[in-house]
């Protein structure tokens, strides 16, 4: 079977050749005589993998040396409480809640302290990025949280918002390395690494070094202290050894090719073929206000529930797999990560035009 497109918003499509390179070394990896699968966290050639990948992530980014990389368990929702339980000094958070995972980390947060909501955009379906050049922050705010581009709901912040001085917070999961960023901007910039990195099961946590410390929450857990992790190296207990393996893969591959500026021109591409056709299809339309469109994730629909159904169940004969939109969204949604090919994006167009034709 040839392989399909997969437009799934994670876990995700995978670059071709790191996966082909992955089945190279399944059984024998580097003439260990075993898989990364079977090896010890502790073995030389498993403290290669994981120093290299760090580092690829630091020449990616352009990680300031005063920063950590942490490569956790627990997915992007573990931060939910992880941030909270290491940040909330003076028990106060201030959330900005575009989404359903800001809204979960906000609600998250609650546990923990006084979380306030300073700005949101639930008002019209999280369809826009609302204005934050000049918020209520709280003045005893520890930190102000963002969730950077909504998977569901396909926004993006596309400046930051003005924190008056305060750390910022950010989740990146469905956009992480998919443009440069300015990695000193925040105080912890993390993402889950299924949508556009690896297989699913680990967040990446960049956190600033002064706020890795043992002054946390009462009652935090030791597994849940970045300073355990970041003492020990993300190798405090096991880690999941196969992803961070992985993504070192997919770290390579971003740099050949060409790194974050190459990616970005890439994804704007892409991303301009779809949203091009959805401004001018009489059929289907995207769900996002132009100014907040996510280069990452691109919801639309018909305005017809059963046209959207058949349009999902058409798509999928055709070997676009994934276009369901979100339950809360409804209609459809592509998701068009970094390993998408353009090819994928202009099959996609070319069907829809089909579709459009047949049905209208």
């Amino acid at each position: 079977m040839s392989r399909v497109y997969n437009f799934s918003a994670g876990p995700a499509v995978l670059p071709e050749e790191v996966l082909r390179e992955a089945q190279a070394e399944m059984l024998d990896y580097k003439g260990t005589g075993m898989s990364v699968m079977e090896m010890s966290h502790r073995s030389k050639a498993f403290d290669e993998i994981i120093q290299e990948a760090e580092q690829d992530l630091r020449d990616l980014m352009h990680i300031p040396d005063n920063y950590k990389v942490l490569f956790l368990q627990g997915g992007a929702s573990l931060q939910f409480a992880m941030i909270p339980m290491n940040l909330m000094k003076n028990k106060v958070a201030d959330y900005i809640v575009t989404g359903q995972w800001a809204k979960k980390a906000y609600q998250e947060a609650q546990k923990y302290g006084k979380a306030n909501k300073i700005a949101s955009s639930e008002d019209k379906t999280f369809s826009y990025i609302p204005d934050c050049s000049d918020l209520p922050i709280s003045e005893d705010a520890d930190y102000v949280y963002i969730c950077e581009n909504n998977t569901i709901y396909g926004t993006k912040f596309k400046t930051l918002p003005n924190t008056k001085g305060k750390d910022l917070v950010s989740d990146v999961s469905s956009c992480f390395l998919s443009e440069p960023v300015d990695v000193s901007k925040y105080a912890i910039i993390y993402g889950g690494v299924q949508k556009n990195i690896g297989p699913a099961g680990m967040v990446i946590a960049i956190v600033r070094e002064d706020l890795i410390t043992d002054d946390v929450l009462p009652g935090t857990p030791t597994m849940m202290k970045y300073k355990t992790h970041a003492d020990a190296n993300s190798l405090y207990n096991t880690p999941n050894c196969y992803c961070i393996y992985m993504c070192g893969k997919v770290f390579k591959w971003l740099k050949k090719q060409g790194g974050l500026e190459a990616m970005k021109a890439h994804n704007e591409k892409k991303a301009k073929i779809l949203y091009d056709y959805l401004d001018e299809s009489k059929m289907f339309h995207g769900t996002v206000e132009k100014e907040s469109r996510s280069l990452m994730n691109v919801p639309f629909v018909t305005g017809n529930a059963d046209l959207d159904a058949k349009f999902v169940k058409e798509a999928k004969e055709a070997g676009f797999e994934n276009l369901k939109g979100h339950r809360t969204v409804g209609g459809m949604r592509a998701s068009i990560y970094n390993a998408m090919p353009i090819e994928g994006v202009e099959a996609l167009v070319e069907f829809m035009k089909k579709f459009e034709k047949e049905n209208m």
